[in-house]
């Protein structure tokens, strides 16, 4: 039997050691009283939004110098980074959840923030200050900021010459914005696999990953462990649809944003969110409270009433804990936050 207090020992439990790397931003759960969240990384409307800032401020500018602070960031030796200084910026692409800085001589700046890494536009020369700081690409209308949250260094930063170059580290996902409803389904069907999983394999879906891969599944009123092999046509149409349109709208909404100022706080939790990042709060759709498994380092919000039929799902360590006394409904899990 749980007993008394147990959900508040719970919120005292998952202050995970992560919070101190960063990986956590302060946000406290309606449901469980957790004062914690998982940090997502920038996924593709994250990326778009700042390469859509970064267009008019650098292409066209030469890349005078790049600073590092941190040795660790960059990840290859040859084309040197010395190669790139002086010359000017043609193309941004992304690639998946890289964002790839094209210069004269075929030349590739490839950036991947990773989970904490974020971009920020400064004044001409802005100092490196502070340990999150781990590089800056000067040019002459600003400087290019890049930090990284936390003592775990998982941004990096590659030097690559030609397309083939560029293409060995496409992890090879299929853009959905540019794929047929057909593609899109022989793309998650290779593999049985649950619908979260093949959302956030980027061998299978660029650019999508945690946050949004929540908004999609709740917008198509489908489970994040519903398997791809057991999705009926009218299931398949549905998530078609709603991971066009959850991408599109948060493209344009975040594109719209970057117009006003770089994007400075790039973060996947966003109020306007449906669960993602709401676990305790009340489902747009219906009302239900929002429930969340948390594993690692992500968790997947959801709600019951719209995409699980009323099935409470498992959470891994949690359930384990409880057993028995895990709740399966609705109903069993009010029963259990009033012991």
């Amino acid at each position: 039997m749980v007993y008394p207090g147990f959900w508040g020992a719970l919120g005292r439990w998952a202050r995970h050691p992560a919070a101190a790397e960063g990986r956590y931003t302060a946000r406290r759960c309606g449901n469980c009283k957790v004062t914690c969240k998982l940090v997502s990384m920038p996924e593709l409307p994250d990326i778009t939004a700042y390469i859509s800032a970064l267009e008019p401020r650098i292409v066209g500018q030469p890349l005078d110098h790049v600073r590092l602070a941190s040795a660790f960031l960059l990840r290859t030796a040859q084309p040197s980074l010395s190669s790139v200084e002086g010359n000017i910026v043609r193309e941004l692409r992304r690639i998946g959840k890289r964002i790839a800085i094209g210069v004269d001589k075929d030349l590739w700046l490839v950036l991947h923030l990773m989970i904490a890494g974020r971009l920020h536009w400064r004044p001409p020369g802005a100092k490196l200050a502070g340990r999150q700081s781990l590089a800056a690409f000067d040019f002459p209308p600003g400087s290019l900021v890049l930090t990284e949250a936390g003592t775990k260094r998982r941004a990096s930063l590659h030097v690559l010459k030609g397309e083939e170059a560029l293409r060995s580290i496409d992890p090879g996902g299929i853009d959905v914005l540019s794929s047929d409803l057909s593609s899109f389904r022989v793309a998650l069907s290779v593999e049985n696999r649950t619908l979260k999983r093949a959302l956030t394999d980027p061998r299978i879906l660029s650019g999508i990953g945690n946050a949004y891969s929540d908004e999609i599944l709740h917008a198509a009123q489908l489970s994040p462990i519903a398997l791809t092999h057991k999705l009926a046509p009218e299931e398949w149409e549905r998530l078609y649809a709603a991971t066009r349109y959850t991408l599109e709208f948060w493209i344009e909404r975040l594109r719209d944003e970057a117009k006003t100022g770089f994007p400075e706080k790039v973060t996947a939790f966003r109020k306007d969110m449906a669960v993602h990042g709401r676990c305790g709060e009340p489902c747009p759709r219906c009302g239900e409270a929002i429930q969340r498994i948390r594993y690692a380092d992500n968790e997947t919000n959801y709600c019951v009433r719209c995409q699980t039929g009323g099935k409470v799902l498992a959470d891994r360590s949690l359930s384990r804990l409880l057993g028995s006394d895990w709740p399966r409904t609705l109903d069993e899990l009010e029963a259990l936050k009033r012991r």
